[in-house]
């Protein structure tokens, strides 16, 4: 198959097979070796680039990023941060200045990310670079160099137009089986219907790492990138409909002005090349029994909605888990969307960890917990990590209902807890450990209700 984009500037068409990556193109095919394959999973960002499309720049890794999910966009690798005539880019000129590099490894993808969060106006450096990882020099000089360089002007090269705003391209569809590719929820769903063993690929965070670790040959696929339906956030009186291709990066900046804890959670998701091109949709029907998105989700009562040629589907997300590895979906269902109800910032998320930034959770809890006259109105207590599935705590919900909301409350429910679920111990946690993590987070959602202070990352004294 062939893709068309732009590559640092000038117009290529790659002929590959559909699960090619970009890194293993640009390496082998290119011979632009600047961007790096470290843990070629998407972790370490040695081999981020620039990609830019009708929404704008975005970081993302090479590695994991199939080359169909760059048709008629615009990369731009390590090679092509500099100007066309050699002059240095402000941050790579501010990386010289504070001696931000040592071996160099990891230094293209560094670049690439500052270049690009320079490009976008970005100044939360430390959340920029979290994908981002370096062994030798140490993040303070490179941040630094971010913060000094965040004051240049933009260089003019840098301001890519994608194919996809200028010209048609002649280079094929994104398309599996050489059939057509499918651009509306309707068609997906008779081309599944007719390839029920196909893969699916939006963001292929997940997916990308079953061809680059798994070595797995997926046969028929379908990019879903060309289907507008299943994309963006849209806000009504009472809910949000979110399409299943929406990517965490997008669902943060809608969902933050309404579900700030959720928000910041969506935040410690990864990295901003993870979450540039990981979909809701996708962590949802992976059904993960860690993944951060279904504990908050449930928590919040949404309804997911499935489609196949039988029509459109719903249910509760929570019976969407039905057990480890096991979801209520038909092999020709997709998941379409997610209907968040409005009804109050009433939740609370809270994340545990081994690294504050981008790591796998050992304990996910979220909470939506109303309450009128000091009393628990409604309880939706939601966890990841503690059992086969996300999970809600029935029994934990039950001593909170009904029931003043206080310390002695609290501590029922925490004891209740225990009757809720039997964690297991594995290498990111034991089930003790869990255990008393997801009753301490609970206790936490109440004491930061009083208005007492429990951020993690502060130490009072």
């Amino acid at each position: 198959m062939h893709t068309t984009f732009l590559l640092n500037g000038r117009r290529v068409t790659a002929d590959t097979t559909p699960t090619t990556t970009l890194l293993d193109w640009l390496r082998e095919e290119q011979h632009l070796t600047g961007t790096k394959e470290g843990c070629n999973e998407g972790d370490c960002g040695a081999c981020s680039v620039i990609v830019t499309d009708t929404d704008g720049a975005r970081a993302l890794n090479a590695c994991i990023l199939f080359m169909p999910q760059i048709e008629g966009k615009a990369v731009r690798t390590v090679e092509g941060i500099a100007a066309p005539d050699g002059t240095l880019h402000p941050v790579q000129e501010a990386m010289i200045r504070h001696h931000g590099s040592q071996c160099g490894f990891c230094t293209p993808g560094f670049i690439t990310s500052m270049a690009c969060a320079h490009l976008n106006g970005a100044r939360d450096h430390d959340t920029q670079l979290a994908g981002n990882l370096c062994r030798c020099t140490g993040y303070a000089p490179i941040v630094r160099a971010a913060q000094e360089a965040a004051e240049a002007p933009v260089p003019d090269h840098m301001n890519d137009i994608p194919l996809l705003l200028t010209e048609n391209t002649t280079g094929d569809e994104p398309k599996a089986m050489g059939a057509e590719p499918p651009t509306t929820p309707e068609a997906l769903a008779d081309w599944l219907d007719q390839h029920p063993d196909a893969t699916l690929i939006a963001g292929a965070t997940d997916v990308g790492l079953w061809v680059t670790k798994g070595f797995r040959k997926l046969g028929p696929v379908a990019f879903l990138n060309r289907i507008p339906a299943l994309a963006g956030v849209t806000v009504a009186d009472d809910h949000f409909r979110i399409g299943a291709t929406t990517t965490l990066s997008e669902l943060h900046d809608a969902i933050a002005p309404h579900y700030p804890g959720l928000a910041e959670l969506i935040r410690r998701y990864g990295s901003v090349q993870v979450r540039n091109a990981a979909t809701i949709g996708g962590n949802v029907a992976n059904g993960s029994p860690i993944g951060d998105g279904s504990p908050a989700l449930i928590a919040l009562g949404a309804t997911l909605h499935l489609r196949s040629v039988n029509g459109p589907r719903t249910m509760r997300i929570e019976d969407f888990f039905v057990d480890y590895g096991k979801q209520d979906r038909a092999r020709n269902e997709f998941v379409e969307a997610i209907t968040v109800p409005r009804q109050g910032n009433h939740l609370r998320c809270y994340k545990l960890s081994k690294r504050f930034d981008q790591d796998i959770s050992a304990v996910c809890g979220c909470f939506w917990i109303k309450t009128q006259d000091r009393k628990v109105t409604a309880a939706r207590l939601a966890f990841g990590g503690m059992a086969g599935t996300p999970k809600r705590a029935a029994r934990a919900e039950a001593a909170l209902i009904g029931q003043r909301w206080s310390e002695t409350t609290v501590a029922a429910a925490m004891t209740a807890l225990a009757q809720d679920f039997t964690p297991m111990s594995d290498m990111r946690a034991s089930a003790s450990y869990r255990m008393e993590a997801a009753q301490n987070m609970l206790l936490r959602a109440w004491l930061q209700d009083q208005g007492q202070e429990t951020n993690v990352l502060e130490v009072q004294p």
